[in-house]
């Protein structure tokens, strides 16, 4: 029979490895002031540039020639089939190797590209469906006031439906943050590790779960604010502005005096 270890000491082990709060303080400095604000410029950068490629797909995608459709629908099954990691390594790695740098050496910017072409792809899909709901009559009537097609869905048609997708994107933004732990596959330099990066070397060298622990905690910082705000904001959207402060009611004890018609004074009139 194989003996097992006391339940005390499992448990012990259990909550050091997971819970080593000495570890856990002495990652905490770094990933504070280098990975999370690597993770949020290579977030930050990725959902910009992921709306940027969002809005050009989902307006091809809503056009009514199919050649035209044809290119967007593409891009958008291709990089919602793709698995992410796949598509970190093609764009970081695969593109440097075919010759292709826009960003030279430096892993940055291609953590941000790939990344972003993955938001793009998602959130094009989250836009089309948000502009297809707007009630087609907003259309016509903007352009029987004149305006142009492409006028009349930027400045009438796009702003609604963005609107109503706003807790969709709030959680592709999210995904965004989440998935940028994957560009530590790309190797990045001294100064521009991000939070995953940071806690998995320290794994590597403690042989502690622990740091990863604090990088899930300053994920959550991060996400979990986001989507609070986001469902404020949406919250706030649907209801309106809040009513002005009703005046006060008349106190009851007061006596009621009689309207008098303007330019007499009281009394009799002339």
């Amino acid at each position: 029979m194989t003996s097992s270890s006391p339940p005390g000491l499992a448990s012990e082990a259990l909550l050091n490895t997971f819970f080593n709060w000495d570890l856990i303080a002495q990652t905490f400095p770094r990933l504070i002031t280098e990975g999370l604000l690597n993770t949020l410029v290579i977030a930050a950068g990725a959902i910009v540039l992921g709306v940027v490629i969002a809005l050009l797909a989902a307006m091809l995608l809503l056009s009514e020639r199919r050649l035209v459709r044809l290119p967007a629908r593409v891009y958008v099954d291709v990089f919602r089939g793709l698995p992410v990691i796949i598509t970190v390594m093609l764009v970081g790695v695969g593109l440097p190797a075919a010759g292709i740098r826009p960003f030279g050496t430096d892993p940055f910017g291609y953590a941000i590209l790939a990344i972003g072409i993955i938001s793009g792809a998602y959130t094009a899909e989250i836009f089309r469906s948000g502009i297809q709901s707007v009630d087609p009559g907003q259309l016509q009537a903007a352009r029987s006031l004149g305006l142009s097609y492409l006028k009349a869905m930027r400045l009438v048609v796009v702003p609604q439906g963005i609107r109503r997708v706003l807790p969709a994107m709030a959680g592709q933004f999210v995904k965004d943050i989440k998935e940028s732990s994957l560009v530590y596959l790309l190797g990045l330099a001294a100064g521009q590790r991000e939070l995953y990066f940071i806690a998995q070397e320290e794994v590597a060298r403690t042989y502690n779960s622990s740091p990863l622990i604090a990088a899930g905690l300053c994920y959550l910082s991060l996400t979990i604010p986001m989507t609070y705000l986001v469902n404020h904001l949406d919250r706030r959207l649907r209801e309106g502005p809040r009513p002005a402060t009703p005046p006060a009611p008349a106190d009851p004890d007061l006596p009621k005096t009689p309207l008098q018609p303007a330019g007499t004074a009281g009394g009799e009139g002339r």
